[in-house]
């Protein structure tokens, strides 16, 4: 199992718009990706503008292929258009 965190810092006044285009780049990775198990937004209640993305997936390969599809690519720009800057990511190994 591998898990992943990703902190992504947003612009002023794009939440909406942010949220939007995750929310269906996150119901296609539901759909589309068999070795996902896990990819739910939360909001920050601390720091403004700043969401944290959680994710599971089976395996490496599941990680390669989330990062490899065509969904994932088109919300690239969408997502992109709304950062603060760059998305910090930390891997998480499963234990067990």
């Amino acid at each position: 199992m591998i898990g992943v965190i990703a902190t992504i810092r947003i612009q002023d006044g794009k939440a909406e718009e942010f949220e939007a285009v995750f929310t269906t780049l996150a119901e296609q990775v539901r759909e589309q990706e068999p070795g996902n198990f896990a990819y739910e937004l939360c909001k920050s209640r601390t720091e403004a503008n700043t969401y944290k993305v959680l994710e599971l997936y089976v395996d490496e390969d599941a990680l390669k292929a989330h990062g490899a599809s065509d969904h994932f690519k088109a919300a690239g720009p969408g997502i992109g258009a709304c950062l603060a800057g760059r998305p910090d990511v930390e891997y998480l190994d499963g234990v067990g």
